[in-house]
């Protein structure tokens, strides 16, 4: 079991940095072939004010074809947000386990340690029950997607549906709702007090002391 959840912890992090570096590229492709054409347009000009046409239209086809591909690299914007969506949504989790979401919890660490674990306890059943309340709902969602069949806006030429973008929300808060199921768990065998979220205060005090030692 326990090298299933390593396994699983691996590949959460492996497809995380997947989708980040896909969504870079994609957008960093993107970004070029609608500027390139620029540089090959502005040499054009120049070799034919000095009368070499040939040259001129050589750079001249160049920067047309860039703008051809520009044309038909549409899909680019939309697969970046596509891909943006899955690692939002795919991140929750990873965030509820590497303690990423950012706790308010000032007042909580003034109370009894008791009091701490249950109110731990309680604000763990309200996570679950988002978590799950919004898996089941948009699950309907991409149930009703799916019926319908669209294809995805500037990506159905490859075979991309509407449902198949959408499909991460559930998966995203079903997820979550495991991770949080297992902070439960920790709580009620008293391994750990509250969700284990970001103290921001305290991120920012340790940046502060550390820029401190370097001056």
């Amino acid at each position: 079991m326990h090298a299933l959840r390593l396994a699983w912890d691996h590949f959460e992090e492996g497809f995380i940095v997947f989708l980040l570096t896909a969504m870079t590229l994609v957008t960093f492709v993107y970004v070029i072939v609608n500027n390139l054409y620029n540089p090959f347009f502005l040499l054009g000009d120049f070799f034919e004010a000095r009368g070499a046409e040939g040259i001129s239209a050589f750079f001249f086809a160049i920067g047309d074809y860039i703008i051809y591909l520009a044309q038909e690299m549409t899909w680019g914007n939309a697969l970046s947000k596509a891909l943006f969506a899955w690692l939002i949504f795919f991140g929750l989790a990873y965030g509820v386990r590497t303690g990423g979401h950012i706790g308010v919890d000032a007042l909580v660490r003034l109370a009894a340690p008791r009091l701490q674990w249950i109110l731990g306890i309680i604000a763990c059943l309200i996570c679950l029950g988002y978590a799950g309340l919004l898996s089941i709902a948009s699950f309907d969602w991409v149930a009703a997607l799916f019926g319908n069949a669209i294809h995805a806006d500037d990506l159905g030429q490859f075979g991309i549906r509407k449902w198949h973008i959408a499909l991460i929300v559930p998966l995203g808060f079903a997820l979550m709702f495991i991770r949080f199921a297992e902070i439960l768990i920790r709580i009620l065998r008293h391994e750990q007090t509250g969700l284990g979220l970001a103290d921001e205060a305290a991120d920012a005090a340790k940046l502060a002391e550390n820029e401190e030692r370097h001056l």
